[in-house]
């Protein structure tokens, strides 16, 4: 009998009397024991405040984000302990891809974003500058900042790694500690991968913590600060919402819950297409796959009326042809569900979705007798206006109602009788199809996949929700969103609005802005090293004049003749310039041969330039001059750093005349 365990302040706590069996989903019998009825959830806040928290803040974001990447590694190397032992959840090893793979995935994402996307630095800057007063001299910057509080993640039982991960890496880039509180039936395999990550040494103490088994008086404890984040039922997520602390103190709640997910086949894809091939596919695909226990799964089917027969035809044939059994046989392809329960509670909802709708594939007699086994359940309904229990019941397991519909408009309507979903699946080689349907059906979903004979090859299935976009839905499928990048990052961060002169914003968001004080450094900053520059280190350079023979040479050189610049009276009639003017590109290239040290210095490579912007014309006797200023340094690796300089080009009067941000890689 395994022995689930919780973490708590440092401490690995064994389960007790007040413990609970755990059951094997493939024989049903007693598997492991889970609980402990004496656990500390309080104190355990307290330590994820009070020590979890300020040794995460103490690191900036690329450190985080070098952590969380550290952790997918040491995971990556134990995976096969985790296949091993969620054998016993029922999943197959195609399963344990989506789950144990797919979670040290999203990891290993999020800590690539996290290097590339957020600074080398403990605040975030968000958005641009906001100018509120005339001369500069008052500016608006938002910025975002961790958390003081927890994350607290409520996790279902059908993910116990990806479910755990796709919380946990935000929530530790973001520089917030996490109370982890997996779903019971399954948390033996949450416990190895969290005692995994301990073992690594990588965490500080205190960043970490694991509840397995009931969560005690820990609401009762959650404050303003605190993030809870559900991934469950309705019903639980009601009643956590209503939880008088979270409503008195404002707790951020983000909650994933039930969804009527729906697939729909396009108007234009006809039997024997490559399109209704792969529409069977991912129907048949989300029906079996974790034997049908994925928040994403395809609960609906829809599809133009005269496609009805053939599309259960076709599901049909693939399910005749399906191998269920135990998960640890190569040949299986569907595993058990996760427990007696869950099977119990998936054939009452086929027998509510009956009463309404018929079923037209069923083999209870290909399924095991023992364990969690349950056969794949297809039905058909024929009156979906009408109908109300397959738009509200979600049988979460191998079981999925084909419904047709009339035209496009009608298909959209049906997909919102689910009142809101995470996933909608279309399957469409047309792109007027494509478009009419995501503005009618966007506002009930969280996502809305689109496949096709294009895109089949690379993409990633309707029921996969990948940590670069946004997992969640609004309605009936909790009305949050996780994961969606760096988005995903900020429900564990504050926004505040910070107000304040230039070098008040430079300091605290470690990013110089304009108006700010400009520092002179004691050489050219190309002959100075990444480490050596200092934010608002500036270059004031000489002053060139602009003449017609260059404006002219450099037409001729590279072909671009425009009007504006070679004919007088057809510029002057251009309501932008006085006359002929000099090219843009013209000004960027006399700028850096203004600002560039020629030398062999620690300036590597020019990898860019963001945010240009031409604010003044230049005409012919204009006398051009660059300020160049550091404006943000973020380390690339052991070897270089990125420089993010602010030029800026004005002309003899000292008028702006076009501005833009240097990229270039410095050598440390």
């Amino acid at each position: 009998m395994k022995e689930i365990a919780s973490y708590a302040m440092g401490q690995w706590v064994a389960p007790d009397a007040a413990a609970r069996s755990v059951d094997c989903a493939i024989t049903g019998a007693p598997f492991a024991r889970i609980g402990n009825g004496t656990l500390d959830t309080k104190a355990m806040l307290i330590h994820a405040r009070e020590v979890g928290g300020p040794a995460l803040r103490a690191m900036n974001f690329h450190e985080r984000a070098k952590m969380v990447k550290a952790l997918a590694m040491a995971l990556g190397e134990h995976k096969q302990a985790l296949y091993d032992l969620s054998f016993h959840t029922g999943a197959t090893q195609k399963d344990h891809m989506i789950d144990i793979d797919g979670g040290i995935g999203t990891m290993f994402v999020f800590a690539s974003k996290g290097r590339r996307e957020l600074p080398e630095a403990h605040v975030y800057v968000d958005g641009e500058l906001e100018q509120l007063s005339r001369h500069r001299s008052f500016m608006g910057q938002h910025i975002c900042t961790p958390l003081r509080g927890v994350g607290v993640h409520i996790n279902a039982f059908n993910f116990p790694v990806w479910g755990m991960l796709e919380k946990l890496a935000p929530t530790l880039l973001a520089g917030v500690p996490a109370i982890v509180k997996p779903a019971s039936s399954t948390a033996y395999v949450t416990e190895l991968a969290v005692k995994i990550m301990l073992d690594s040494g990588l965490l500080p103490e205190g960043a970490l913590q694991l509840i397995s088994g009931g969560v005690g008086d820990l609401f009762d404890g959650l404050g303003p600060q605190d993030v809870v984040s559900f991934t469950g039922s309705a019903q639980t997520a009601l009643m956590l919402r209503s939880h008088p602390s979270i409503a008195q103190n404002s707790t951020r709640f983000i909650a994933e819950q039930d969804s009527l997910n729906a697939s729909v086949l396009g108007p234009d894809a006809a039997e024997g297409s490559e399109e209704f091939d792969l529409f069977i596919k991912e129907v048949m695909r989300e029906m079996t796959a974790k034997a049908g226990q994925k928040c994403t799964a395809i609960r609906r089917i829809m599809v133009p009326d005269a496609q009805v027969q053939a599309v259960i035809k076709a599901i049909s044939a693939k399910l005749d042809a399906l191998t269920i059994g135990d998960p640890r046989e190569e040949s299986t392809r569907m595993g058990a569900l996760v427990s007696a329960s869950q099977k119990r509670d998936v054939l009452a909802m086929v027998d509510t979705l009956a009463t309404e709708s018929k079923i037209v594939w069923r083999d209870e007699a290909r399924v095991p007798t023992t364990g969690a086994f349950v056969s794949p359940v297809l039905l058909h309904c024929e009156s979906p206006d009408t109908a109300t229990e397959v738009h509200a019941t979600e049988a979460f397991g191998p079981v999925s109602t084909v419904m047709g519909y009339r035209d496009l408009a009608h298909a959209a309507a049906l997909v919102a009788k689910g009142e809101g979903s995470l996933v909608t699946s279309l399957i469409t080689a047309d792109p007027a199809i494509a478009t009419a349907f995501v503005a009618e059906a966007a506002p009930w979903n969280g996502r809305i996949y689109i496949n096709n004979r294009h895109s089949m090859k690379e993409s990633t299935g309707h029921g996969s929700p990948l940590p670069h976009m946004v997992h969640g839905g609004p309605g009936r499928a909790g009305g949050g969103e996780e994961m969606g990048g760096i988005r995903g990052v900020m429900h564990y961060m504050q926004r505040t609005a910070i107000q304040g002169s230039p070098d008040m914003l430079t300091a605290i968001g470690q990013k110089w802005v304009p108006g700010a004080d400009q520092i002179t450094g004691p050489a050219h900053p190309f002959t100075r090293r990444f480490s050596e520059l200092l934010l608002g280190e500036t270059l004031h350079t000489a002053s060139r004049t602009i003449t017609l023979e260059d404006i002219e040479t450099f037409a001729h050189f590279t072909g671009d003749t425009f009007y504006a610049h070679m004919d007088e009276a057809a510029a002057a009639r251009n309501p932008f310039f006085p006359g002929r003017v000099a090219h843009g590109y013209l000004l960027l290239s006399f700028a850096a041969g203004l600002f560039v040290e020629p030398n062999e210095g620690p300036v590597l490579a020019n990898t860019g330039l963001d945010s240009l912007r031409f604010m003044k014309p230049v005409v012919a006797g204009d006398a051009i001059k660059v300020a160049l200023t550091v404006k943000r340094k973020t380390t690339r690796n052991e070897e270089y750093g990125e420089v993010r300089w602010h030029v800026s080009l004005t002309n003899q009067d000292d008028e702006l005349c076009a501005t833009y941000e240097l990229l270039t890689m410095n050598a440390l």
